[in-house]
């Protein structure tokens, strides 16, 4: 024997003998040959052979071919110390002794069993005995189906691997710089760029690999800040190609570095529940903030019955194709119209367009699948990746390459997905919610959502804050055991589930319950007239925004006005800034969408978990106190300027107020100022009023000296609480201990108003402590006179404000000033909510 070609003997991913986590494969002790990490479930002779071991455990066979002084013995392995098995969802369909051909079974095995029972399911394909041969034409890392040119092995040659391309490419040794490691943004970024160049390109993590045209290949790598990465390109311009993914792998900043993932293979940590506030109380992490009270209704995903074998891949690729062009179809109609939910259906058209998951499933139809059965084994696939990430923001994106799986199968299918029957009033129960499920509950009245597993920065968590209604996830198996029927009280507030509550404890919640729901109300039908408390005092309710259909939206809630409108969405995702024109367009549409009424528009804010690729901010050591807010701004004038015109061109522009972000002294306020009367001028436009976001410790120290420049000071809660603490807002393991009601927080919230009033400026909140209700009263009582939330937020703070007394607000805040830390002060403000009848 001299050439000898092997098919693939498994679907799944090619990866070199290196990549085997096992240093006898690894570094060829035991011979040359390639790996393949399997997506299906049965292994395959690669060629015409004859079966001369077949290991007791059933997880290991040896191929003679050809004669045995003159051909080779080729030895496949499933999977890494399967051996310790024993055997466990191993089943052979061969014996010792047995003539196969290529393609015929060998060893079906149970694909779950041996991923979760060994230390890797990667499965080497190796030339144990014979001659000296060379692997010609090995296949490069990519998706392989059964059946398809693996390698050629070549007698007599010294024993190597050829490249069947002349064209061996380039490697490149990556830092990842990305403080919270590789994640949803960055990823498709590079996807982005490395499509558009036309090359191939791979990244390589210890024994992962992973195309770098897919998203979710990317993610599943699960790489932190600090992970040393290996890049490898082929085709088109090699070097270009690679500069751009390290720009993306190193110079985008975010609000801090996360601690480097030890093992990418440990499930991702769940966010830290709460406290249990009382005896019998389930603790989980909030998510939507509110209080309900109704009966358990559980609330399971299900999977239409799938046919498992195919009727030819021609008829199942057709099929595949027909149902992922009608799905993409119904996410772009659907993301047109606007709305909150058009974000996340972005995100589930990015899916869709996955390669990865086409291929996939592609793969699975080769191997005899029918369309829908090769999609949702895709995509369980691809879940897999993501929760073994060992990142709980990318392990909270499984459940939205679920949710389009489960569109595509209905397309192909015909089908529609049952109809979600829960009871108005309800506590809805669930393992975990998809985005589609959660929509389609909207307006149903539904009580709240309890979910076991999730996220507070999932797309349903975001979702459900939006429409209004409580959530609480994160509440593990605790929930599991819980009947449909069992009265529940849903504490979002307090993060907390409570099981068949005593009755006097139900009585309270359901007479708190009215209370806010009489009290709200009275505030819808007050329209957008200020809100005061009931001794008088006025307080503003304004409403953060990112869209025109969120400006709608507002309005009708009854927000006064806008005190945060965020700009970015017009600078990201984009490769080019927006010039003057397209900016005008989008403020105008914000500002008429809230009639008489003022609008606070944030000047750009990019940096920190925000990147804008053409704005080229290089790496930063640490680039949460790097380049970022007005410091991007200044630096680039041409930038400033062009923002600043779209806003003077506002037709209603004595309705807007412009919004510096991050400042940290007085001489940024005076250069913005500077820019803002000089085009003023220009134009020969009035005044227009112009404030400073008070996010750092410096601002808040030095608000008097901010306030001379400023026509009003608004505190951005969020990054003034990390910075305050020294803790980053986006690393899961330090979820507990991030809370604005912190003592050190407040009293540089009550500095800031102090040095404010000094000037006779105003105070805002537009962070999240302003939608809190346990916080809006400590703030009233520091001195904010406006809270900026979210538009579903707005007639629950107007009321809550409504229901307060100064004084009250001013005992509870020095209270909250003098405690020793969040979780005294926040139990101060459950008090005195309760004796607030709240």
């Amino acid at each position: 024997m001299t050439d000898l070609q092997l098919v693939a003997p498994l679907a799944g991913w090619v990866l070199p003998l290196a990549a085997v986590p096992d240093p006898v494969f690894a570094e060829g002790m035991m011979g040359p040959g390639l790996a393949i990490d399997p997506i299906g479930d049965t292994l395959h002779a690669p060629c015409d052979a004859t079966v001369a071991t077949l290991h007791a455990a059933g997880h290991a066979v040896t191929l003679q071919v050809g004669a045995p002084a003159a051909g080779v013995t080729l030895l496949m392995h499933v999977g890494i110390d399967t051996v310790a098995m024993a055997g466990r969802g191993f089943t052979p369909l061969v014996a010792v002794g047995d003539r196969v051909r290529a393609g015929d079974p060998l060893i079906r095995f149970d694909l779950d069993a041996v991923v979760q029972g060994a230390s890797a399911a990667v499965t080497p394909v190796i030339v144990v005995e014979g001659a000296e041969v060379t692997l010609v034409d090995p296949a490069h890392d990519r998706l392989i189906a059964v059946g398809e040119p693996l390698v050629r092995i070549v007698a007599g040659q010294g024993g190597t691997i050829a490249a069947a391309n002349t064209d061996e490419g380039v490697s490149r040794e990556m830092t990842v710089h990305l403080p919270h490691g590789l994640h949803a943004r960055p990823a498709a970024r590079i996807v982005a760029a490395v499509r558009a160049s036309g090359a191939e390109v791979t990244l390589l993590s210890g024994e992962r690999s992973a195309s770098a045209a897919s998203p979710v290949a990317l993610l599943s790598l699960g790489l932190a800040h600090g992970s040393t990465v290996t890049a490898q390109a082929r085709g088109g311009d090699t070097a270009a190609v690679l500069d751009t993914v390290e720009a993306l792998l190193t110079a985008e900043v975010e609000a801090a570095p996360a601690a480097p993932t030890t093992a990418a293979v440990q499930p991702a940590p769940a966010p830290a529940p709460a406290s249990v506030a009382e005896p019998g109380a389930i603790a989980g992490v909030l998510a939507a903030p509110g209080l309900a009270v109704g009966l358990a209704a559980w609330l399971r995903a299900a999977v239409p019955d799938l046919p498992t074998g195919g009727e030819g891949v021609a008829a199942e690729q057709a099929r595949l194709v027909e149902g992922l062009a009608t799905v993409a179809t119904a996410l772009d109609a659907a993301a047109a119209k606007g709305g909150q939910m058009s974000h996340v259906l972005g995100a589930h058209r990015a899916i869709l367009d996955d390669p990865d998951l086409r291929a996939r499933a592609d793969a699975a139809i080769l191997n005899g699948m029918s369309a829908a059965a090769a999609i949702m084994t895709a995509a369980e696939a691809q879940e897999a990746q993501l929760r073994a990430s060992g990142n709980a923001r990318i392990a909270e994106r499984a459940d939205d390459i679920r949710d389009v799986a489960l569109r595509v199968v209905h397309a192909i299918l015909g089908t529609a997905p049952a109809a979600l029957t829960v009871p108005a009033g309800a506590i809805v129960l669930a393992d975990d919610l998809l985005p589609s499920q959660l929509a389609a509950l909207a307006g149903t009245g539904i009580g709240g959502f309890a979910v076991a597993g999730g996220g507070p920065t999932s797309h349903v968590a975001i979702l459900a804050a939006g429409m209004g209604v409580p959530m609480v996830v994160a509440l593990r198996e605790a929930i599991r055991v819980i009947a449909d029927g069992t009265p529940l009280i849903l504490d979002a507030d307090a993060a907390i589930l409570i099981p068949d509550p005593a009755a006097d404890r139900l009585v309270q919640a359901k007479a708190t319950i009215a209370a806010r729901a009489a009290a709200e109300a009275t505030a819808r039908a007050a329209g957008d007239r200020p809100a005061a408390t009931a001794d008088g005092v006025a307080i503003h309710v304004y409403a953060n925004l990112g869209s025109v259909a969120d400006a709608q939206a507002a309005a009708a809630a009854g927000a006064e006005g806008c005190g945060l409108l965020r700009t970015e969405f017009l600078f990201l995702d984009r490769t080019t800034p927006p010039d003057v024109a397209e900016q005008a367009e989008q403020y105008r549409g914000v500002v008429d969408g809230l009639p008489g009424r003022p609008v606070v528009i944030r000047l750009l804010d990019v940096g920190g978990d925000k990147p804008a690729p053409y704005l080229e901010i290089p790496a930063e050591e640490n680039p949460a106190l790097g380049l970022r807010g007005i410091r991007v701004a200044l630096a680039r004038p041409d930038v400033l300027d062009d923002q600043l015109r779209a806003i003077l061109a506002v037709p209603d522009v004595e309705r807007c107020r412009i919004m510096v972000p991050m400042v940290a002294s007085a001489d940024e306020m005076s250069a913005t100022r500077t820019a803002l009367d000089r085009l003023r001028d220009e134009l020969g436009i009035g005044p227009v009023q112009l404030g400073a976001m008070i996010e750092t410790p410096a601002a808040a120290a030095t608000a008097d000296l901010i306030a001379a420049h400023a026509d009003f000071l608004s505190v951005g809660s969020n990054d003034l609480t990390q910075y305050v603490l020294a803790m980053d807002r986006g690393n899961p393991a330090l979820a507990a201990g991030i809370d604005g009601l912190h003592p050190a927080v407040l009293r540089l919230i009550r500095m800031t108003c102090e040095g404010a009033a000094t000037r006779g400026v105003p105070v805002s909140v537009c962070g999240g402590l302003a939608a809190d209700p346990l916080a809006a009263p400590i703030l009233i009582g520091l001195g904010v006179r406006t809270l900026s939330v979210p538009p579903a937020r707005v007639p629950a703070t107007k009321a809550l404000v409504a229901g307060l007394t100064l004084a009250a607000a001013q005992g509870l805040a020095s209270e909250a000033l003098a405690a020793s830390g969040a979780p005294q002060v926040r139990a101060l403000a459950r008090r005195f909510a309760e004796e607030s009848g709240r």
